[in-house]
């Protein structure tokens, strides 16, 4: 079954090309038909603003599934509209074709659009539009599964962009997503050491709380070295060393005053 589908996809790319054009032909076709039902509204009721914006929502969805056929902002479709991106097949597309073209055909049923109202080249434009839409939705799902290969990840989109190199181009790009999830994983795992490690501050009014007293020894004075080449005098108040530097008054130091009180 998945050689059969290989060798579908160079006809493939051909087919599905043709209904791609067919696809934006009934698009077109749809918004002729409510062109001309918005032209042609009856204006009975205040009611009629409502009638007249269905058409409206009617015009501006048949633009945007045209845009989507068109081969331009696939990025766009890709990231945001998934269900009409490349990944996707044409199930969507077709549900949305079919339903515009049965309301196409539903508001054929009104007085103000019958055949004597509207006329006849009008009218055939509102019925070709929903025959054209039910008939190409039907040809867009039976193409979806004739084209894809779901076993190897290939839409019928693929086929219609691709041709006969979609199989290779799916797998090289599948390579390529999964070597990147693969590689942003392992990232993920390894420890990181550049992040600085938490270190505990200390406030001042913490440390204002405790505070440390120091206690000289008692025998302080006679275990402190006292150089000889200084003179202790209180008369004194500097002194200076034989290399100019000035060495405090040390007769005012709190280990000989406490010594000295002993």
């Amino acid at each position: 079954m998945a050689s059969l589908k290989e060798s579908l996809a160079g006809p493939g790319y051909v087919i599905l090309n043709a209904v791609r054009a067919m696809n934006i032909i009934v698009f077109l076709d749809i918004i002729a038909a409510h062109v001309v039902m918005l032209i042609k509204i009856d204006l009975l009721t205040s009611f009629f603003f409502f009638e007249a914006v269905v058409h409206a929502i009617a015009i501006g969805i048949s633009i945007f599934l045209l845009v989507s056929e068109l081969p331009f902002f696939r990025a766009y479709f890709d990231r945001h509209w998934p269900s009409l991106g490349e990944n996707s097949g044409f199930l969507s597309l077709a549900g949305a074709m079919l339903i515009l073209g049965i309301g196409a055909l539903g508001d054929l049923n009104k007085p103000a659009t019958s055949q004597e109202k509207l006329g006849l080249t009008f009218w055939r434009i509102i019925i070709s539009a929903g025959i054209l839409a039910i008939v190409v939705s039907v040809l867009n799902v039976a193409a979806n599964f004739a084209f894809a290969d779901r076993d190897v990840g290939i839409s019928a989109r693929h086929v219609r962009v691709y041709g006969a190199v979609a199989p290779q181009k799916v797998a090289s790009r599948t390579g390529s997503q999964r070597s990147f999830q693969l590689s942003y994983k392992r990232e993920e795992t390894l420890p990181s050491y550049n992040s600085p490690s938490p270190v505990r501050r200390i406030s001042t009014a913490s440390l204002s709380r405790f505070p440390v007293k120091f206690s000289p020894p008692r025998n302080a004075a006679s275990t402190m070295p006292m150089p000889s080449h200084v003179d202790y005098a209180p008369s004194s108040k500097y002194s200076r060393d034989s290399s100019g530097v000035t060495i405090p008054d040390l007769a005012h130091h709190p280990a000989l005053q406490e010594s000295s009180r002993i």
